[in-house]
């Protein structure tokens, strides 16, 4: 096991590499990493319980230090902090001046609009007949109520998806204007993901703030500007730019990908699928099992705020520490056969958000809103659904992406 690194994109290739998962959680859970510099490796942390632990323990392992592999010095850490790469009273401060926008009683009100969108993505796409699910539903779909949180026109929802696949896609050639570890991207090393698509998105979110300093604008961008900070600290131009930029990354990403796995694991299980044309009432209850299934973010780093003994891992002060949620998603001393796509799982703790602590996703009642309802609407008319071409995986450990799944629908 010591040669194994989850550094290394080629291991996820092909997209999680959930063998080498099972692998690690039995033989070598608290792992140590080997990485290239001038990142100096890290433990990756695979059973649920003890990533459960590391989520829970702000104090021992904390997220001040960032949040990704990447190593960034203080003044990159004072540039480029937002919501998730703070702790303590401020963190509490920053979650509480957006929560009451993502509470379920907040977006069961989107419920009628999600409903008419949904309806419009898919005769889009269907109209087709053969199409890129990706492309025409998955990204489509969650950057259309990005859009209408951030209450700016639908003409703007395409630049919105490229500049998340720009800053996302930074270990990804395709995506990537300058890929994260090649030295031109250290013109970029005060901003988000080392990205200029970062510079592109601080400018349309200033704009967008000009015009609404002042007013009694109720959408996401309006409560960052004109709303108090429950800790008495005015919010900074820069928590302005990375938190709007967190908005627009996390508000499209992660739902975007749960929506193409979750087809994906549909097509490749049509017992499941069936199911729920039979049995609709168990989509709201599905939808966690698509969550799990999908993991849609591998991991977010912490780091060791000082030595500890980690499960008998001597684990030193400002060391990297790696819960891997999409291992602790297939974990079988808490899911029974984690390798099945069970839609009637119950219960089903996983870890999707997070399990728990601070930092558990501040969107997930959205998310869980947004899967709901599109794949109500979806199962209800399809007969078939058959990939028509090989799925293509994004190149990177952070997020479990598809980048293109071309399929073809028959409808009922």
């Amino acid at each position: 096991m010591k040669s194994i690194t989850l550094a290394n994109l080629d291991v996820f290739e092909n997209g999680a590499p959930w063998s080498l998962f099972a692998d690690l959680r039995r033989e070598s859970p608290i792992h140590w990493n080997e990485e290239e510099k001038p990142n100096s490796g890290f433990f990756s942390v695979t059973r649920y319980h003890d990533i459960v632990k590391v989520l829970r323990d702000s104090d021992t392992f904390t997220s001040e230090r960032f949040t990704n592999l990447e190593e960034v010095d203080a003044e990159q850490e004072e540039a480029r902090r937002s919501l998730l790469e703070t702790d303590g009273t401020r963190h509490r401060a920053l979650r509480r001046l957006l929560q009451g926008q993502f509470t379920p009683q907040a977006v069961a009100k989107y419920e009628t609009f999600l409903r008419g969108l949904t309806a419009t993505t898919l005769d889009n796409a269907f109209a087709k007949g053969e199409f890129d699910f990706v492309e025409e539903v998955a990204a489509d779909f969650p950057i259309q109520v990005l859009a209408k949180l951030l209450d700016v026109p639908e003409s703007d929802t395409g630049q919105l998806i490229d500049w998340g696949n720009r800053m996302i896609g930074f270990d990804d050639p395709e995506h990537a204007d300058v890929l994260i570890n090649d030295p031109e991207s250290e013109k970029y090393r005060l901003v988000p993901f080392k990205s200029p698509a970062a510079l592109e998105v601080f400018a349309y979110g200033d704009e967008l703030a000009r015009q609404r300093k002042g007013k009694d604008g109720t959408d996401l961008v309006s409560v960052l500007v004109n709303s108090p900070m429950s800790d008495g600290i005015a919010l900074t131009e820069r928590d302005f730019h990375t938190n709007f930029l967190l908005l627009v990354v996390a508000g499209n990403e992660t739902t975007r990908h749960t929506i193409s796995h979750t087809m994906n694991n549909l097509i490749n299980n049509p017992d499941q699928l069936a199911l729920l044309q039979e049995r609709p009432d168990l989509i709201p209850w599905a939808v966690e099992e698509f969550l799990r299934y999908a993991s849609p973010v591998y991991h977010f780093r912490r780091t060791a705020t000082k030595d500890v003994d980690f499960n008998g891992v001597e684990i030193k002060q400002g060391q990297k520490i790696v819960p891997w949620f999409a291992s602790g998603n297939r974990d079988d001393s808490v899911f029974e056969n984690p390798n099945k796509f069970d839609v009637t799982r119950n219960p089903n703790e996983h870890m999707a958000f997070g399990r728990g602590g601070p930092h558990m996703c501040l969107g997930n009642a959205l998310a869980r809103i947004e899967l709901r309802v599109m794949f109500e609407d979806l199962v209800s008319r399809v007969d078939k659904v058959e990939r028509v071409g090989d799925v293509d995986f994004l190149r990177s450990n952070f997020v479990h992406g598809i980048k293109r799944m071309p399929v073809k629908v028959t409808l009922r």
